[in-house]
């Protein structure tokens, strides 16, 4: 991602891409290592994110964005609440009420009266341009969150789709959200 972002031109069409990962936790550039509650045997990876610890693996979506903000004329706040409204719309469409907050980036869902993040978002902006993403929690092992606390906050809930009734896989996930990503980031052609 830092390499392609770093050849960019100002005509390098913006792209999504659309992956997962196996088991990892990564720790974003002010991540703090306290919030790795309990050693396991999955990797712990520093990364260039902004944003605390999360966990990728199996059965999660993780769709980096790769905009480049002048061109599209926008901020990085504005960035981050277009991608949380893509992933709330898409949910809706499955008929999941979800809500983005402003105080702490990210698509959350209330989960039998508790609060849960179903959706973790981390971004780098480098010349101008974005690079890291979002990732959607669909059809996963929720246990290795246990392990930390999850984007930073202790005691954080975290959902998947297919606890809400869902049955979705990753890649058909990825194929129904990066159109409304990209239309939502504005035009874009996933």
């Amino acid at each position: 991602m830092r390499a392609w972002t770093d050849a960019r031109t100002r005509d390098t069409p913006d792209e999504l891409w659309i992956t997962e990962h196996p088991p990892v936790y990564t720790l974003g550039l002010a991540g703090r290592r306290e919030h790795l509650l309990h050693a396991n045997a999955i990797p712990v990876l520093k990364v260039d994110r902004g944003g605390q610890v999360t966990y990728h693996g199996p059965g999660q979506l993780v769709v980096y964005a790769m905009v480049d903000l002048a061109r599209r004329r926008l901020g990085i706040r504005e960035l981050v609440r277009r991608l949380e409204a893509a992933v709330v719309e898409w949910l809706g469409g499955h008929g999941i009420s979800a809500y983005g907050k402003p105080s702490a980036p990210g698509v959350y869902v209330m989960r039998e009266g508790v609060e849960a993040k179903i959706a973790a978002l981390g971004l780098k902006v480098r010349n101008g341009c974005t690079y890291h993403g979002i990732a959607v929690n669909v059809a996963m092992d929720l246990s290795p969150f246990a392990d930390i606390d999850p984007c930073g906050y202790p005691g954080l809930a975290v959902s998947q789709v297919s606890e809400l009734g869902v049955a979705t896989s990753v890649e058909r996930a990825g194929r129904t959200l990066a159109p409304i990503l990209a239309r939502t980031i504005a035009g874009m052609t996933p």
